[in-house]
């Protein structure tokens, strides 16, 4: 590559990386303040011992974390406190461990911030005409489709441990109130913010610093547990570089071969998206697929239909599940591989199939 193709890609790449920097810090902070344990204790408040009902709560709190706070957020998090939660109520904790790691892929189609991926696509989508919020009128019908598909297939694989009660709520933890409502509240206004139009790692940048801030004011300590992905960062980013090589030497006539060519239909887009990204996961599969499925926005967003919510089937898809899996085993909630991929083949399908005849009857 030369030394403008490459500074080209930096200034691509560099919104992108801010904003996975940022949000992690708001996410960290966000954790230590007590957000996602008051959230869940709220929940299980709100569930009135009716195992069923404190799920679907759940699934709208994974849902709604990953819409405003990102795909990462609602994997590495909330999925520990779900898990403590569970135990806590002595109720099986496989379906909400999966609620949170399917929805934290399946529902990163509305906004630009849900999912790297929207992040990266978000420059092709202004080449062809597509701001935010055209962005957002497009995405409605195919998030709300996976969402709903989601739902439905956890709910028929998981009915006998749902359809149960559940006893006592678990105890509210102590926290400092003062950082609590502070992060609570850039958590809350990040939501307008990300919607707002303006570039998006520019509030989450802001967040993050308000944060921060507010930590070493209430909390000094714990600023070092602060942890910043880095190699996760120079992974992506590693990613953009191979693949843009990859392209140049023959991978692009292979893919859009796949694709069917400009005149490939939305379903052949989605379909190769979603089986790219279970076999090197969903990045490097979009980074691959965009410049063969930029025909028109619809096709663009099928794609982001098959990476995001097609890419649960294998534990590397998404980094989101990568990092779900092992908070999982940190918690000693063990995931296998195959069987995990025998569970998640029928919501996939289910998902992007939902998602695309959506948008291909918008």
């Amino acid at each position: 590559m030369t030394t403008q193709e490459l500074i080209d890609l930096a200034a691509r790449v560099g919104p992108v990386m801010v904003f996975l920097v940022a949000m992690t810090v708001v996410a960290e902070v966000a954790e230590i303040a007590g957000v996602f344990d008051v959230a869940a204790h709220w929940t299980s408040h709100a569930g009135r011992h009716r195992t069923w009902l404190l799920w679907l709560l759940v699934v709208a709190l994974a849902t709604a974390c990953t819409i405003v706070l990102s795909i990462d957020t609602t994997a590495v998090l909330l999925t520990p406190v779900v898990i403590a939660m569970t135990r806590q109520l002595g109720i099986p904790a496989m379906p909400f461990a999966l609620t949170t790691v399917w929805l934290a892929n399946t529902a990163s189609l509305l906004l630009p911030v849900s999912n790297l991926s929207n992040l990266i696509a978000l420059h092709r989508f202004s080449s062809l005409g597509v701001g935010t919020h055209e962005y957002i009128a497009l995405a409605w019908r195919p998030a709300l489709a996976a969402i709903v598909a989601t739902v439905v297939v956890l709910f028929l694989l998981h009915r006998r441990d749902l359809l149960t009660r559940y006893s006592p709520d678990p105890p509210a933890e102590p926290h400092d109130r003062v950082l609590l409502w502070v992060a609570g509240a850039v958590c809350i206004a990040l939501g307008p913010a990300f919607v707002s139009g303006m570039t998006p790692a520019i509030p989450a940048a802001v967040g993050a610093v308000v944060l921060v801030g507010a930590l070493a004011w209430r909390w000094p300590a714990r600023l070092r547990t602060v942890a910043v992905p880095w190699p996760m960062v120079l992974a992506v980013c590693a990613l953009f570089v191979v693949v843009e090589v990859a392209m140049r030497h023959g991978l692009e006539g292979v893919l859009a071969d796949l694709v069917g060519g400009p005149d490939g239909s939305l379903w052949q887009v989605g379909a190769v998206g979603a089986a790219g990204a279970n076999v090197v996961n969903n990045l490097p599969a979009y980074l691959a697929l965009e410049p063969v499925s930029d025909t028109s926005p619809e096709h663009l967003m099928a794609l982001l239909v098959g990476v995001n919510a097609g890419s649960i089937v294998t534990v590397w898809g998404s980094l989101a599940t990568l990092l779900w899996r092992d908070r999982c085993r940190r918690a000693g909630l063990t995931v296998d591989a195959l069987p995990y991929a025998v569970r998640s083949l029928p919501c996939a399908v289910a998902a992007v199939g939902a998602a695309l005849l959506a948008l291909s009857l918008g």
